[in-house]
């Protein structure tokens, strides 16, 4: 005798969607580009050989 029920896969959200508000993905997607930032920040600094705030002139 077979077994017949049938099996349905569970639901699974893509981590890497672009959604708005308090969620996963997007708490996923800021850290990323705080991350981009932060790189952009410090390469700044090392190849200009001024504070980030100075190579803008802000300060």
């Amino acid at each position: 005798m077979q077994d017949t029920t049938k099996m349905t896969p569970p639901v699974v959200d893509d981590r890497n969607a672009w959604r708005y508000g308090f969620t996963p993905q997007a708490e996923l997607w800021n850290g990323r580009l705080a991350m981009i930032g932060f790189l952009a920040a410090v390469l700044i600094e090392l190849f200009s050989g001024q504070g980030f705030l100075h190579f803008w002139g802000i300060m």
